[in-house]
């Protein structure tokens, strides 16, 4: 019932739990007393039914927990509950390198990406910043932060494809962004957390690593949640010849690990609008503390009640 770990704000008032243990010896020593055989009249028999005991039992039982859960209540816990943020950063991170060309996710992997991603950007709180970086051989900054979601939508639809994959210098660039963001015009002084969302299907093959830059951005506390997109069955047509180009998910994992971010897969526009939603929640809310003495005083009374029911039952004779 009581969660390890769990803070109180008076936690001396825990020690009146000790008083349960007590309680409940008493009880099974008086039980044990009346439990021996006595001659019982007939008509005291009736009174009396012989498996009245396991709701006897019951109802003290409840009684004790409604008690233990009301003195957790007196000692005001405190848990962490998530609490949707007023401001942060996200800077989405889009690789436009030809094998975003592939079919495999209809109608190909890059629009099936921009319209995704547009969703996401909409999904975010409206006092949230949104950068836009696309990466292939080279990353450029496309919008650096902005809260003007029209702005992000037009540059995510005008990303076109160019060749190799660098996607140590999408997030290296995606940290550059983040030196951009405009002050907070009530908080100047506060800095807001930042994440990145980099979308990619491909390994590294120009630039510099990937690992070095998920590094960095751990540094700067910055996780990178990573999304490998795509199937290991895409491929793309050059010169006439068919070229395999199948997902690297352990290079996205190891930047998600080094960063502190999180690797998600996606296979299809569809998972890839679930894969949003899930950062979004992530990103979108913290977990703070917060006092959760009504979480336990509502047990209380579900367990008091409980052990009314079993009392009345005894004395109604309820089946």
């Amino acid at each position: 019932m009581m969660p390890l770990m769990m803070e109180f704000m008076a936690p001396h008032r825990l020690w009146g739990l000790a008083i349960i243990p007590i309680i409940a010896v008493l009880y099974v020593v008086l039980a044990f007393r009346t439990s021996r055989p006595r001659p019982m009249s007939s008509r005291l028999r009736l009174v009396v039914p012989k498996d009245a005991a396991w709701k006897r039992h019951g109802a003290v039982l409840l009684a004790l927990l409604s008690l233990a859960a009301l003195i957790i209540a007196w000692a005001i816990p405190k848990d962490y509950v998530d609490q949707p943020r007023d401001r942060a950063t996200v800077v989405v991170s889009i690789d436009v390198s030809w094998s975003m060309e592939a079919k495999d996710v209809e109608p190909d992997r890059l629009v099936a990406a921009q319209n995704s991603a547009k969703a996401f950007v909409d999904s975010l709180p409206p006092r949230f910043n949104v950068a836009l970086v696309s990466f292939a051989g080279t990353a450029d900054l496309v919008v650096p932060p902005t809260i003007d979601r029209g702005v992000v939508h037009r540059a995510i639809d005008s990303l076109l494809l160019a060749p190799s994959t660098a996607v140590g210098e999408g997030v290296y660039r995606s940290l550059d962004a983040l030196k951009l963001v405009p002050p907070d015009p009530d908080n100047p002084d506060d800095v807001a957390p930042a994440a990145i969302v980099l979308l990619s299907d491909g390994a590294t093959n120009i630039g510099r690593s990937s690992g070095g830059a998920a590094e960095k951005a751990k540094e700067q506390n910055v996780p990178v949640y990573t999304i490998a997109f795509g199937t290991d069955n895409g491929y793309v047509e050059q010169d006439g010849q068919r070229q395999r180009v199948a997902v690297d998910h352990w290079e996205l994992s190891e930047i998600a690990r080094l960063s502190g971010g999180k690797k998600y897969a996606a296979e299809s526009a569809g998972q890839l609008n679930e894969v949003y939603e899930a950062i979004r929640q992530s990103v979108g809310s913290e977990r703070v503390p917060a006092e959760v003495t009504d979480r336990y005083a509502g047990l209380a009374i579900i367990f008091a009640v409980l052990a009314a029911m079993g009392v009345i039952s005894l004395g109604a004779r309820w089946p």
